[in-house]
């Protein structure tokens, strides 16, 4: 999954309980489900353009809520940040292990590790 859907599915993740349930319906079926639009108003009742109506209201929403509170931006930016330290630690340890020989030094590589395998998990 690229590009929209994937930007989708992340709002919506984050953001659809904000949406009506009826919002949250029809878009699960299109962008998660990957129903087309046809299929999804054959199921829903409704029309065709009803349904491309609501997916795109819903879209505008969690876009919206995006830009409000920022948090998809936020988990992104942590994730990468922790892959970074995680780095970090892997070159402290290659220096301890090299030229340091510090207990102390891997001791506080080991716990820097822990910690970011835990926010890793709660991320």
């Amino acid at each position: 999954m690229r590009g929209k859907p994937l930007e989708m599915s992340l709002l919506f993740d984050f953001y659809g309980d904000t949406l009506t349930e009826k919002q949250r319906e029809l878009f699960d079926l299109y962008y998660n489900e990957d129903l087309s639009l046809s299929e999804i108003a054959a199921h829903a009742g409704i029309t065709r353009q009803g349904v491309r109506d609501s997916v795109k209201r819903a879209e505008h929403a969690l876009r919206e809520m995006e830009l409000k509170l920022g948090l998809v931006a936020r988990y992104g930016g942590t994730g990468r940040c922790a892959e970074e330290l995680m780095l970090e630690v892997e070159r402290l340890r290659a220096l301890n292990e090299a030229a340091l020989h510090s207990r102390e030094a891997e001791a506080i590589a080991c716990r820097m590790a822990a910690l970011l395998d835990q926010l890793r998990q709660e991320a």
